[in-house]
């Protein structure tokens, strides 16, 4: 379907208590949805933002008995919404989670789950350290979810340093992208916006990115300026560092006119990778369409 539809993006700062961030997280889909949206995505980990990993996991509960997704799920019934929850905190273990985003849909039925596949395992310059591994379990597989407007390919936060992750899920049809982060504030400044922005100029696809945005309970600071961008890579919504709403309309169409423009999904070559190194020639391929 061409039919335009409109994007509401939920900007946070998740502390440490779940049934707050579920409160905050309500008020502003709820806005979202007075302000027009019809798919509206919350940022990496709604649920909880906590660098520690017994407080993560004394806070969190399984999908089947999570009660923030249980009133999501609610919630994109009472709304009438694609609700993407950008990502959760799920406990799969006593000593391991899943960092986990859910497409639900306007009946309150989960439509996809994506676990996030690249963990954040990064010393920064400023002294700040992330060993995401050691808390979340890698998913492995990539997904797209389809709304009535075209196909969405999943991503979360860190997958987007990875643009062959973003090249399959266009070639697998994809026209959007979601990039729901908790970027933090050093790597945000220098990254966010031009990484987002190739994104979608290479994969002619909308990438529509909800963020955390501030000084969180746990100490960390996250960069926020959610963003709607369009194939051509023009930013067509922004937000600051506050918690709020982004609204944008999107022309789906218009994704068909940038590959019609610069049809790169269509150009991509099989190649072998040569290694003068090497005592043998690499007999796998690399990037390309099959």
């Amino acid at each position: 379907m061409t039919t335009p539809f409109t994007v509401g993006l939920v900007q946070m700062r998740s502390g440490l208590d779940p049934a707050r961030n579920l409160d905050a997280a309500v008020k502003l889909i709820e806005q979202a949805k007075a302000n027009g949206a019809d798919y509206v995505q919350t940022p990496e980990m709604t649920n909880i933002i906590a660098n520690k990993r017994d407080i993560m996991l004394a806070a969190t509960a399984a999908e089947e008995s999570d009660a923030s997704l249980a009133a999501f799920r609610t919630l994109a019934r009472k709304l009438g919404i694609h609700l993407h929850i950008g990502s959760l905190a799920i406990k799969i273990s006593p000593e391991r989670a899943a960092n986990r985003s859910f497409v639900i849909d306007p009946q309150g039925e989960i439509a996809a789950r994506y676990d996030k596949i690249h963990m954040f395992d990064v010393d920064l310059a400023n002294g700040e350290s992330y060993r995401e591994s050691r808390s979340y379990r890698p998913g492995e597989q990539a997904v797209v979810a389809d709304l009535p407007w075209g196909r969405l390919g999943l991503t979360i936060c860190y997958d987007l340093r990875f643009p062959t992750l973003h090249r399959a899920l266009a070639e697998t049809g994809a026209s959007f992208i979601a990039s729901p982060a908790a970027f933090t504030k050093q790597t945000g400044e220098a990254h966010w916006h031009v990484l987002l922005r190739a994104r979608a100029i290479e994969n002619t696809a909308f990438v529509f990115a909800a963020a955390q945005g501030g000084h969180h309970e746990d100490g960390r600071d996250t960069f926020g300026h959610s963003l709607v961008i369009d194939p051509w890579g023009r930013i067509l919504a922004e937000g600051d560092t506050e918690p709020g709403v982004v609204m944008a309309k999107i022309d789906p169409a218009e994704v068909a006119t940038a590959r019609a423009r610069i049809p790169s999904l269509q150009h991509g070559r099989r190649f072998e990778m040569v290694d003068p190194t090497a005592k043998t020639v690499p007999l796998h391929a690399v990037g390309g369409s099959s």
